[in-house]
């Protein structure tokens, strides 16, 4: 069964609480503060257990976190240029949380709420949020549902939602992972990337073009250590639904090995530049499984729209093994 225990109280005095799923290879908690992914071990070559997530102790510290430290992000990942886009000849105007633009959901996305858990099974556990018309200047009223499961040697995540009308909806987790247990930065961690194309950024980490990957910083088809900071969008092939590998990270410290699966559009490359005060550059590395940044208001898609009655349903699996 999960193990349940109180995580600490937030400012508003709500109560939030951790969540452990595990079995005799890995060990999930998850809170249900942000539907966060806190803390998860894997073994090492050796056999011996390692912390391979950055993560606090506290749901209060998780409040004053400005990282986006394993949170589920929403209601649209990344960036939307200006805070402002428009579905249908109608414009909406969003919270302005990223110098002029709109950053992960704004001020008080998904990841500053405090989710409802609506289930559970001996590998899983589920929350539930409700993101009101209006929420962050985000149209429609939606319903979100995140569960982590355990099962082997992989933690999946699947997304679920549906809205009562048209409005834009990309989730993801944001975890931060650094596989020698944090006793080196990542930069030396070897990074193999399923992608031939990404997106150039300007200095806001807006996409300005889309690139070849060959040849250059961002090859990363072939393993190689992953050597300096990005905050870059990868487009994954096969887009059509087709679950499909999107990364491989290593690290020769430990042996351990992370296969990174998905049926989302792309992979968000960041290798943690802004981390500060507990956390410093190059800690984590993430992997955000989402759609590409600002696709809807630039030819870099495709869009994440979700249509009134539709139902948007995405997973991404981070599988373990050792060499």
């Amino acid at each position: 069964m999960v193990k349940t225990e109180e995580f600490g109280r937030l400012s508003n005095g709500n109560l939030s609480r951790l969540y452990t799923v595990s079995n005799d290879i890995l060990s999930l908690s998850v809170t249900d503060y942000g539907a966060r992914a806190v803390s998860l071990t894997v073994p090492d070559r050796q056999g011996v257990r390692e912390e391979v997530l950055l993560g606090y102790g506290s749901a209060g510290e998780y409040e004053r976190d400005t990282k986006y430290l394993g949170a589920t992000v929403g209601r649209c990942a990344n960036r939307i240029s200006g805070a402002e886009f428009s579905l249908f000849g109608k414009s909406f105007s969003l919270s302005v949380n990223d110098g002029a633009n709109h950053l992960h959901g704004g001020f008080c996305g998904f990841t500053k709420k405090l989710w409802a858990k609506c289930a559970e099974t001996a590998e899983s556990v589920s929350f539930r949020l409700i993101s009101p018309d209006g929420d962050e200047g985000y149209p429609a009223n939606i319903t979100v549902t995140a569960t982590y499961s355990v099962k082997d040697s992989a933690v999946r995540i699947e997304y679920e939602a549906c809205a009562d009308g048209d409005t834009l909806c990309s989730i993801c987790n944001h975890a931060y992972f650094n596989l020698s247990g944090g006793r080196e930065k990542i930069y030396s961690h070897t990074l193999t990337l399923n992608a031939d194309t990404y997106l150039a950024v300007g200095p806001d980490c807006l996409p300005i073009k889309r690139e070849t990957t060959h040849g250059g910083d961002f090859d990363f088809n072939r393993p190689r250590p992953i050597g300096h900071d990005y905050d870059n969008s990868f487009d994954i092939p096969g887009y059509t639904g087709v679950f499909r590998r999107a990364a491989v990270l290593e690290c020769e410290m430990t042996g351990i090995r992370m296969t990174v699966s998905t049926d989302m559009p792309a992979v968000q490359l960041y290798t943690g530049a802004f981390l500060d005060g507990a956390f410093s550059p190059g800690d984590g590395v993430c992997l955000e499984t989402q759609y590409p940044p600002n696709a809807v208001n630039s030819p870099f898609g495709p869009v994440p729209l979700l249509k009134k009655g539709e139902v948007y349903k995405f997973a991404t699996e981070f599988s373990f093994s050792n060499f």
